[in-house]
């Protein structure tokens, strides 16, 4: 098919040369339908070109210049009045070049589905496994580093942490009885600043003083600290740090070993005014009961009318027996002093 339907059978004279070195000749030249052909006017045929493989030379300019693609040796020239066989070859050129597949444009779109795909992976995918990445490679050691820097920032804001001479073996007793023998450096008593109790990077856990100072018994501090454990157990204190400081502060402490300060200030105040996960009341039960330690004092010290922690009343692991002893009643008078007053 030309494209040409018009035209029942289409011919000119022109110049044609098979060679470089050749004369040129003059020529007739017809239009089929898949070949130009090239013959003496006795009608003998000279040559027979592919209409899919004519190449213009000299495009919008007269006399017109073809040559077969790859062979711009061989040349056939259309005069300036050959108007109707040059405007025929060129609009059949630009039909057969519209039909020409593209491999050009197919690389492109492929590049640019790549590319979609890769920025959704940055986007949605990366950050996340880059977070996860870097939660599990950091050594306990820079945790520890890590938690010890937000502790000094919250102190700026929450005043020195509490210690007495007389306070400092019934904490540690304190936190080798809740959070057992490795952590007994774990507990640290803030004057203000922390509602209740919050856990850093590292394994330190904050305890408010109200919570040793106001109550007489010492299985309600020991249920905040247990409940706060719980708490960190499943929301891991470094992942939530790295989650609120976001892609770039993560990837600058995988590369230099160091967060920002300002992420770190950012943080240490959402710790003091953000609010706690919640922690299941299944999950703390049976944290009560592997710890021996009653769950009623601390469900009624979150809410004196028992309405909101009522299934940690009912469901008590050690309603019947009691705790097992958290401090003698010396060690709790001495802790209950930790701050001074």
């Amino acid at each position: 098919m030309t494209a040409l339907k018009e035209y029942q059978r289409l011919e000119a004279s022109g110049l044609w040369r098979p060679d470089p070195q050749a004369q040129r000749r003059e020529v007739i030249v017809s239009l089929g339908d898949a070949t130009l052909t090239i013959s003496e006017f006795s009608g003998r045929a000279l040559a027979h070109w592919s209409l899919a493989a004519i190449v213009r030379a000299n495009k919008g300019e007269l006399p017109a210049l073809f040559h077969p693609d790859g062979d711009p040796g061989e040349t056939l020239e259309l005069p300036a009045d050959e108007t109707t066989m040059i405007a025929a070859i060129d609009r059949l050129l630009r039909a057969i070049e519209r039909r020409r597949p593209r491999p050009g444009k197919l690389r492109i779109l492929l590049v640019a589905a790549f590319a979609v795909v890769i920025a959704g992976a940055a986007i949605f995918w990366m950050p996340g496994a880059l977070l996860r990445h870097t939660e599990r490679v950091v050594p306990e050691v820079k945790r520890a580093e890590i938690g010890r820097a937000l502790l000094d920032d919250i102190t700026r804001v929450a005043g020195q942490p509490c210690m007495t001479p007389e306070a400092r073996t019934p904490l540690r007793r304190l936190s080798q009885r809740i959070l057992g023998e490795a952590r007994r450096d774990a507990l640290v008593v803030l004057p203000g600043g922390v509602q209740e109790t919050a856990h850093l990077p590292g394994g330190l856990v904050l305890v408010n003083r109200d919570l040793i100072e106001d109550h007489e018994d010492p299985d309600i501090a020991a249920g905040y600290i247990l409940a706060e454990a719980v708490r960190a157990r499943s929301t891991e204190p470094l992942a939530d740090l790295l989650e609120y400081a976001g892609l770039w502060a993560s990837l600058q402490l995988l590369t230099t070993g160091e967060l920002p300060e300002a992420t770190l200030q950012s943080y240490a105040e959402q710790l003091l005014t953000g609010t706690p996960e919640t922690v299941p009341n299944d999950r703390l039960l049976r944290a009560f009961a592997a710890a021996d330690l009653r769950s009623s004092p601390y469900a009624y010290a979150r809410d004196m009318t028992g309405e909101t922690t009522l299934s940690l009343i009912e469901a008590d692991p050690r309603a019947a027996q009691g705790s097992a002893t958290v401090l003698s009643d010396a060690d709790w008078l001495r802790l209950q002093g930790i701050c001074g007053g």
